[in-house]
């Protein structure tokens, strides 16, 4: 799945290159094709984002926990810059993308203080991040659906 989506996001980007020197009057670029390897698919990063956190929340907190996983590089509670409350959401940094992989595949949802916690990838490309490219936006859905049901929901689909 990994493998999948950094296949997909090397499309993607070769695509907005196409389409940069195609709109600048440049020659189309050529789009390598993806080429199976016999390797396990790598994550193309160690970066996760953990988002709705516990005001709370501390990086202690959650390099007690994450670094069961394995060994954790470093953690940042993003907080507002003027009173220093915690945004909700923090970036935890992992030696090894394959610990990074596990915890998205073993912690996601996992209750932290009271509250299901939702990792995903850190998209660090702002290119890649503003292209709207696999947002969904699902709006007047019944109370009793979650985060966690429509990961449940739209994780069959990719």
């Amino acid at each position: 799945q990994a493998q999948q989506q950094a296949q997909q996001a090397q499309q993607v980007q070769l695509q907005l290159q196409q389409q940069q020197a195609a709109a600048a009057g440049g020659p189309p670029t050529a789009v390598p094709q993806p080429v199976a390897t016999s390797q396990a698919p790598q994550p193309v990063s160690s970066s996760l984002y953990v988002g709705d956190l516990h005001p709370e929340v501390t990086e202690a907190m959650l390099f007690e926990k994450f670094n069961n996983v394995g060994p954790v590089a470093s953690i940042r509670v993003c907080r507002d810059a003027i009173t220093r409350r915690s945004l909700g959401y923090a970036y935890v940094n992992f030696h090894n993308p394959m610990d990074a992989e596990r915890a998205l595949d073993t912690m996601n949802y996992e209750h932290i203080k009271g509250r299901p916690c939702r990792i995903m990838w850190s998209q660090r490309d702002p290119s890649m991040r503003r292209s709207g490219v696999g947002n969904i936006f699902i709006k007047n859905l019944h109370k009793s659906i979650d985060n966690k049901a429509l990961f449940d929901t739209f994780s069959a689909f990719g």
